[in-house]
């Protein structure tokens, strides 16, 4: 009988540490040190370009890492830069995505918990994976996308592949 619990001890911590095993995965994350390479890169896009803009850098939670508002830029565009990257960093895909579905008809979008749809929030994806997002806001949302995108660009040169 001793030997039977054993048995049954050996198997049940053996599926636990099974079971443990298969709930942790290895993730790449954002630091705070690509947040600022995130944010250069847009930064000098946006001066190159004149543009008084925020510029948000958020981790793939939609949490703020960084945050830069150039001279001059309107203050609440604070708020809003930081909605767009949270946006495409939680729902995983540009916030131009739930702008265009309001503007199609969709207005059951501005239900969404947590959405800013608002064209200029930009995910950071590394091997296939969103690992953050960057939001921008100041200028015409078409500008405030294209400076994001230059900062998300940033990013394909972590890809393991």
């Amino acid at each position: 009988m001793t030997f039977l619990k054993s048995v049954g001890v050996a198997l049940a911590m053996t599926a636990v540490a099974t079971v443990g095993h298969a709930q942790v995965i290895d993730k790449k994350a954002l630091t705070l040190d690509a947040a600022k390479k995130v944010a250069a890169a847009a930064e000098a896009d946006a001066k190159a370009k004149q543009a008084r803009v925020v510029i948000a850098v958020v981790d793939d939670g939609g949490n703020l890492l960084l945050l830069e508002r150039l001279d001059d830029t309107q203050v609440a565009s604070v708020n809003v830069g930081i909605g767009k990257a949270r946006t495409a960093a939680i729902f995983r895909r540009p916030s131009k995505v739930f702008e265009d579905q309001i503007r199609e008809g969709r207005v059951a979008a501005l239900a969404l918990p947590g959405a800013t749809p608002l064209q200029g929030g930009i995910p950071i994806v590394v091997d296939g994976r969103v690992i953050g997002a960057i939001g921008v806001s100041g200028e015409t949302p078409g500008q405030d996308e294209d400076i994001a995108k230059v900062g998300a660009e940033v990013a394909k040169q972590w890809s393991s592949k």
